[in-house]
């Protein structure tokens, strides 16, 4: 089994509580036999939308420190590979673009 020390246990364990925390409140609502009325599923959908952008947005801007922190160190030592190092960056911030994409996409539809 995989073990974990430190801040990968902890963040794990947050990351945990707040799986079940969401579980728990979509469970709660869910447990009654009532149709769904309007305002909830619109709930749903802003809470879809946000965890999409959120998300997205956090994992592309991991994406372009790393890789921004990688290509101007290897721009120091090669300006010539401008492009490549542009188009490197460019592709980490298209995760956050994509998120923005699907968190229109759920509240529209």
């Amino acid at each position: 089994m995989l073990e974990l020390q430190g801040k990968s246990l902890n963040r794990l364990r947050l990351l945990l509580l707040f799986a079940s925390i969401l579980l728990i409140s979509i469970i709660g609502t869910m447990a009654y036999a009532q149709t769904t009325t309007g305002s909830e599923t619109a709930g749903y959908k802003a809470i879809g939308a946000g965890l999409a952008i959120g998300l997205a947005g956090i994992g592309g801007g991991i994406a372009v420190a790393r890789t921004g922190a990688a290509g101007l160190s290897v721009l120091s030592e090669k300006p010539e590979a401008f492009g490549a190092v542009l188009l490197i960056v460019a592709l980490g911030e298209g995760i956050a673009i994509y998120g923005l994409i699907i968190a229109i996409l759920v509240i529209i539809l």
